[in-house]
């Protein structure tokens, strides 16, 4: 669980750079980077980055009603 939660946190600051970059000048660095934000696999690099936003959801929610060092040390014994 522990790579499954690094790798997915990895995947949201990589997306929220892109975010970043796309409000300041306006340029898209995944699509860029996968040939324009319309080919399949700049989408799919848009689907995986929202996934791993999904899975972060889990920790994020058991935090608020067990306590966030709890709800970390819950995740890392599944």
């Amino acid at each position: 669980m522990r790579y499954m939660n690094l790798v997915t946190l990895a995947l949201i600051i990589i997306g929220g750079l892109n975010w970043l970059a796309m409000g300041v000048s306006g340029f898209d660095v995944i699509g860029a980077i996968f040939g324009g934000s319309g080919t399949s696999v700049a989408r799919l690099a848009y689907v995986v980055v929202g996934l791993a936003a999904i899975w972060q959801l889990m920790p994020g929610f058991q935090s608020l009603t067990m306590g966030e060092v709890d709800a970390e040390r819950h995740m890392h014994h599944q």
